[in-house]
């Protein structure tokens, strides 16, 4: 394997890893609205399920930008200037939810609170709708011109097939959101999260399972038809473990599913990292827009180190955090009072 091909991996296992965690984290501030009707107190836990871990799970699509920036400045900077209109909007829904999330329990008002959920589902929903929006046009192709520069506006990134990439992320996000609630609380915030799930098992199977068609039929080759079958498969067995009330399955399901169609996307990509739909010889590859080879030694080995060292730390936090969250486990709210 090339230093090439391994950081176009790497980048793929970074993205993997950041729609698997902060996938439903999306799902849960998605959800939030829904199953935190009725009371302060059940919001709070189904925000408290993801509280411990949300800000570590952005670090994988920070680490994933970083290495694509390192290895590959080509790849960033013509996918950031045709979709910088894009990017710039997702970037600022995750600075709303974030800022939503850290300052909802700072002041003790109910009017303030409802507007921080405001701001997290805003900032929950659109990423949720934009990566896959982002990477159905990064594997369609953009018009790229022979200076590898984006020669198009943003109505040629509204195609169907990108549209329904955007539709497929929000549903498994939602799925896979409902489903962590569902592992992660008791009572009945668990009941409600279960029947979410059940209510979105047809529509997200139908949805990813088109999506997943479309991609392998224009785009893929014949190994990607792997990781398309484990897709399929795990969405089967989130769904049979959804409706007999096993979370811990539920959840390893919808896992595999969203791990298998990253790889199904990024399979289909390679041996490029941004297609030109002008011409195929104004496509970037992993060659053509790579950094040097020094550079990419160099960074090869800082992350051999340091790799394995944050996944042991984020596996450790996952396993402090491992108990459900029920309604009568939280305190009540504490914050200074708002001021008018």
């Amino acid at each position: 394997m090339s230093l090439q091909e391994f950081w176009f991996v790497l980048i793929g296992v970074l993205f993997t890893g950041y729609f698997v965690l902060e996938g439903f984290d999306f799902g849960v501030g998605m959800l939030m609205p829904i199953l935190g009707r009725g009371s302060d107190t059940r919001r709070r836990v189904v925000l408290n399920t993801i509280g411990p871990v949300w800000d570590g799970n952005e670090v994988w699509v920070i680490t994933a930008g970083g290495a694509m920036f390192a290895a590959f400045p080509e790849w960033y900077a013509s996918m950031f200037s045709g979709f910088y209109l894009a990017l710039l909007l997702l970037l600022v829904a995750l600075i709303l939810r974030i800022c939503a999330i850290e300052y909802r329990g700072k002041i003790n008002d109910p009017r303030w609170r409802a507007r921080c959920d405001l701001g997290i589902g805003i900032g929950s929903w659109i990423p949720a709708l934009a990566w896959g929006w982002v990477f159905a046009n990064i594997v369609r192709g953009v018009p790229l011109n022979e200076k590898k520069q984006f020669a198009g506006s943003v109505w040629d990134l509204l195609g169907p097939y990108a549209l329904l990439g955007g539709l497929t992320t929000a549903l498994l996000f939602a799925l896979h959101g409902a489903v962590f609630l569902g592992l992660k609380t008791g009572g009945e915030v668990r009941d409600d999260a279960q029947r979410t799930a059940r209510l979105l098992l047809a529509p997200t199977a139908v949805i990813v399972g088109a999506f997943g068609l479309w991609t392998q039929l224009a785009y893929g080759t014949g190994w990607t038809w792997i990781p398309l079958g484990l897709a399929v498969l795990g969405l089967v067995a989130a769904c049979a473990a959804v409706l007999a009330d096993r979370d811990g399955w539920a959840f390893t399901g919808t896992t595999v599913t969203v791990a298998a169609a990253t790889t199904l996307l990024f399979g289909s990509l390679f041996p490029n990292v941004l297609p030109s739909t002008i011409d195929a010889a104004f496509d970037l590859t992993i060659h053509n827009a790579s950094s040097t080879p020094y550079t990419l030694k160099v960074m090869s080995w800082a992350a051999v180190i340091v790799t394995p060292v944050v996944l042991l730390y984020q596996g450790w936090t996952y396993w402090v955090f491992r108990k459900r969250i029920t309604v009568d486990q939280i305190p009540a709210p504490v914050g200074l009072p708002l001021k008018d």
